[in-house]
């Protein structure tokens, strides 16, 4: 009873560190200084500033997604008395991260795509107006964003007389702006043959449109087998709500007995290795 009830007092330890942090903000003294400076002039000027639940609210909402596990494992880990939860909540840390930055630079691709798209009309439109081939890229440029990080490179070419094609292919390297390569193609067509650029850019925008559609209903179809994994996946945690409300003491039975512990490695492994093969169905689907 003595290791158990040292354990238990590590685990709220624990829990109380991660409220501490999560209240407190990761800056301490600096930040609190701040914060009575703000609320100081924020009191002269409007009244009080907001109750500490807002600011609270406010620091857990900018807390990374992958921490809810470490702060989830310490609940645990003070409900069961157990340090086992909240070195689980801890090594899942950097798999969620992952999930995170892969989500993340999901995002950037799908901008970085809508932007292309937006370049090749804005490109158009600028040479249907007049302009000449350059100066129509450098205005279409500056108002779509769709050259990113290489749009200084690609602009410096078409000012000076560069390989434009080249710089545009160079471009079409960044995650998201695959596009572009058709838009050098177009631009190598147009200045060695002498066709219409604004027409190769406007089958260009319309191919890339139909891609950006095409992708879009393919997840929507997808979201569904999606959704019924994650939510496999949690059936588990309702177990334990279920056999909890039953009256029984689940999270005893899985973190103090031997049985217990075998069933919860087991099914932890098996729990991973099945989201982890619904998940890889889905992003085969997707890659296709």
């Amino acid at each position: 009873m003595t290791g158990i009830g040292a354990v238990g007092t590590g685990a709220g330890l624990a829990c109380a560190g991660a409220a501490a942090w999560l209240l407190g903000g990761r800056n301490g003294g600096p930040g609190r200084a701040r914060l009575l400076l703000a609320g100081a002039d924020g009191a002269a000027g409007a009244g009080a500033g907001p109750p500490p639940w807002q600011r609270a609210l406010a620091r857990a909402r900018r807390l990374g997604a992958e921490w809810w596990a470490v702060v989830a494992g310490a609940v645990l880990a003070l409900l069961g008395m157990s340090v086992l939860p909240l070195v689980a909540g801890a090594l899942g840390v950097p798999a969620l991260r992952r999930v995170s930055l892969a989500r993340a630079a999901g995002r950037d691709r799908e901008r970085q795509g809508e932007a292309v798209i937006a370049l090749c009309a804005a490109l158009a439109g600028e040479v249907r107006a007049g302009r000449q081939p350059g100066e129509a890229l450098r205005h279409a440029a500056r108002d779509s964003g769709g050259l990113g990080g290489a749009g200084a490179a690609v602009l410096a070419a078409a000012r000076f007389g560069g390989d434009v094609p080249g710089a545009l292919a160079e471009a079409a390297r960044g995650p998201g702006a695959e596009g572009l390569l058709g838009l050098a193609a177009c631009w190598r067509v147009a200045v060695d043959r002498g066709a219409g650029l604004a027409a190769g850019l406007d089958r260009l925008e319309a191919a890339l449109r139909a891609e950006r559609d095409q992708r879009a209903d393919l997840r929507a179809q997808l979201a569904g087998a999606r959704s019924t994994a994650v939510m496999l996946a949690g059936l588990p945690v309702l177990g334990l709500l279920l056999g909890t409300a039953l009256g029984a003491d689940p999270l005893h039975v899985v973190l103090h007995t031997g049985p217990g512990l075998v069933c919860l490695l087991v099914g932890a492994a098996l729990e991973g290795a099945g989201l982890w093969w619904a998940l890889r169905i889905v992003r085969g689907a997707e890659a296709a």
